[in-house]
Formats: C-alpha cells, sequence, structure tokens
C-alpha cells in the first residue's frame, strides 16, 4: 500500500467511526464502506474532539449572545447530544435499568426494552446536570471549549478500552457488528487522546483525563463481566458517558 492509499483508507477508517458515533452527514462525502468496522476506533477519540468542538463552538456563540454560564451550558449540552443521536445516553440508561435484573438473561432483556426504567431515567438526569454543571462552572468560553474537545475525546477512548478487553456477549447488535479492536488500534486510540488533551490542557491534567478513561472502562467493565459476562453497546456507551462526566470533573477542579 502506498501513501496515497494509506491515507485514503485511514480517511474510510475516519469517515466510518463518525457515521457510526454521531449524526453529522459524514455519508454524503460517498466514501466505500469499511468492511471490517474495529479497523476505525483509533479515530474514535477524534470523533469525540470532534462532538466536544461543536458543544463549545455553541457555548461560544450562546456566550457572545450574553447567555448565561448556566444556559449556555444547557444549550451546548443539548447540542452534542443531538450531534450523537444520544446513543451513548441510550447506551447509560439501558445499562443502568440493566443493573435491575436478578440474572445475566434477564438484565439483557431489560437492556434491550427501548423503554426507560427508573434506574435509567436516573441515571440520564445524573450525567446530564453532571455535564451542564460542570461546563457551567469553567464559564469561560475559551477554557469550556478546550474542555468539552479533551472529555469529548478520553470518553470514547474509554469506550475503545472496554471493548478491547471484554468479548461482545450477543452474537449481534452494535458491539458485535464492530468486533473486537486489537491492543495496537487501543494503543494508537490511547496515544490520540492523550495527545488532544495535552494540546489543549496541561500534561498533569491531560493525564488525570486519561487516568479517568482507564478507571470507567476498568469500573463498568468489572460490572459489565460479573453481570452480563462481557460487553454490548450500552455498555459502552454507559462507560463513555461516565467517563465524559468524570472527565469534565476533573476539567472544573483543576
Amino acid at each position: 500500500m502506498n501513501g496515497t492509499e494509506a491515507v485514503r483508507q485511514r480517511l474510510i477508517e475516519l469517515a466510518s467511526a463518525f457515521t457510526l458515533l454521531t449524526r453529522l452527514p459524514v455519508h454524503r462525502l460517498s466514501l466505500p464502506r469499511l468492511t471490517v468496522q474495529s479497523q476505525a476506533v483509533w479515530a474514535y477519540p477524534v470523533v469525540g474532539a470532534a462532538v466536544g468542538g461543536i458543544g463549545g463552538l455553541v457555548y461560544w456563540f450562546s456566550h457572545w449572545l450574553s447567555c448565561p454560564p448556566a444556559l449556555a451550558a444547557l444549550i451546548a449540552t443539548i447540542v452534542m447530544i443531538v450531534a450523537t443521536g444520544a446513543m451513548h445516553e441510550d447506551g447509560l440508561a439501558d445499562f443502568a435499568d440493566g443493573l435491575a435484573g436478578d440474572s445475566k438473561d434477564r438484565s439483557l432483556s431489560i437492556m434491550r426494552d427501548h423503554q426507560s426504567g427508573t434506574y435509567g431515567i436516573i441515571a440520564l438526569v445524573m450525567a446530564f446536570a453532571i455535564r451542564a454543571t460542570a461546563i457551567a462552572l469553567i464559564a469561560e468560553p475559551r477554557p469550556v471549549m478546550a474542555a468539552l474537545i479533551a472529555a469529548g475525546a478520553v470518553s470514547r477512548l474509554s469506550a475503545v478500552l472496554t471493548m478491547t478487553v471484554l468479548p461482545p456477549v450477543r452474537k449481534d447488535g452494535l458491539s458485535a457488528s464492530v468486533g473486537s479492536p486489537t491492543a495496537g488500534l487501543a494503543a494508537i486510540a490511547l496515544g490520540l487522546g492523550f495527545v488532544i488533551a495535552w494540546l489543549l490542557l496541561s500534561f498533569r491534567v491531560a493525564l488525570l483525563l486519561i487516568l479517568s478513561a482507564v478507571f470507567s472502562a476498568m469500573a463498568i467493565g468489572r460490572i459489565a463481566l460479573m453481570r452480563l459476562g462481557g460487553q454490548t453497546g450500552d455498555v459502552l456507551g454507559a462507560s463513555s458517558q461516565v467517563c465524559e462526566c468524570l472527565a469534565l470533573i476533573v476539567s472544573v477542579i483543576a
């Protein structure tokens, strides 16, 4: 594969990652579909950074229109949810509801149900409140932009780490269709996540954000392993959401 072909392949993988994780009109680029979806996982932090950048721009514009930080934070959070089609939030809600199951099969059945239960609603409200509050506390547009981009990058990294370590529980579904990425691709995603955070924040804060991704993957992954025996797309969404909340909390403290 020459240099031109290699660049084209990376673009196809990047477009595939955007198509899977967002509702942005990437399909209009008319690039070929990726045969092995797991090849694109290295780009997940880039996708997360882009979604965070969209939220940061919306916050900046809202701030320019003299919106108070709390209102601007709510608008930015809503726009980021719309950009992803709420797929990560849906995963968090389904995974939280699945914890109410008294067996693996029961938990998986609950997670397949599109109706949200008490646990799912509570998890969604808490995640939304943490994200919006953290953005409002940072307040200034430039640091908000940096925090959202970095948090978006490391939160998708958390999902990559989870799917690298744990096997899919189901033979169908989103996670199974993507497959298990190699350790090398996960390492690239880890490096990208760290570089993106380091370019925007200090080395210490970037390292803390990477640790939050590792912690989220370990915590959610352990619960999923004990309750389900592996991971699903809902588990990956939950890991991403938990990490994003932790990353924004770290950004506020830092």
